[in-house]
């Protein structure tokens, strides 16, 4: 999955995009609210990390504009704002949870995997489709019951699709969450992916089988029998 940090600090970002990369997020990052309004415009995230004391305005601004806009994205304020009534504040205002700096990288990840554990978002712990399995955390997939090596990418692909069993995942989607704001996605990038992982489910002997909806995306469904 991946998040957006929402920071100014270059050596504390670098920090969080390797921590993150270690609990098995990928990260985007901008240094401004008038950035992060750009992205949030285009892209969509399983969470955001955000600052307060951005160089442009408050975090906070950003924050209840989401709010105001029903944009429900799981956020987890970062500041060096510690006092109670800056927490408070923060709570009411939306975000979902407060962490005061300096803080313990294994702490931020595990409040980040816990808030999208919750129900209605993104994250479960363990996923499960017919008789595939992936678990979140540990990114390792299961067929039958039995630990398979698929890489990240492919992986990636995996979990998308088994969030929304049954239903389609746009094209979109899979740009976002695989390629963030790097722009290293070609025309077919994400079919290049999803055909590498058809052929592995397959040979693992999955249940499953993934379609295409032209124009649309794709979507996963089990094959009874």
């Amino acid at each position: 999955m991946r998040v957006l940090i929402v920071e100014d600090n270059p050596d504390l970002v670098s920090l969080l995009i390797k921590g993150l990369a270690h609990g098995g997020f990928a990260a985007d990052s901008v240094a401004t609210v008038e950035d992060a309004r750009h992205v949030l415009a285009t892209m969509k995230y399983a969470a955001i990390v955000l600052d307060l004391g951005l160089p442009d305005e408050d975090g906070l601004v950003l924050l209840r504009e989401m709010r105001r806009r029903s944009d429900a994205t799981p956020v987890l304020v970062l500041t060096a704002r510690d006092g109670v009534t800056d927490r408070v504040t923060g709570l009411r205002e939306g975000a979902d949870d407060y962490l005061a700096k300096p803080f313990a990288m294994e702490e931020l990840v595990a409040r980040l995997q816990a808030l999208l554990r919750r129900p209605g978002n993104l994250l479960g712990r363990m996923l499960t489709f017919g008789n595939v399995s992936l678990d979140t955390e540990g990114r390792q997939v299961f067929v039958d019951g039995k630990p398979r090596a698929f890489p990240a990418r492919e992986t990636a692909v995996l979990e998308l699709l088994l969030r929304r069993g049954g239903n389609v995942a746009p094209k979109r989607l899979f740009e976002d969450h695989l390629f963030g704001l790097s722009g290293d996605v070609g025309s077919n990038a994400v079919e290049v992916y999803v055909h590498r992982l058809r052929k592995m489910l397959a040979d693992a002997g999955a249940s499953v089988k993934i379609h295409t909806v032209r124009g649309v995306g794709y979507l996963m469904s089990e094959e009874k029998g």
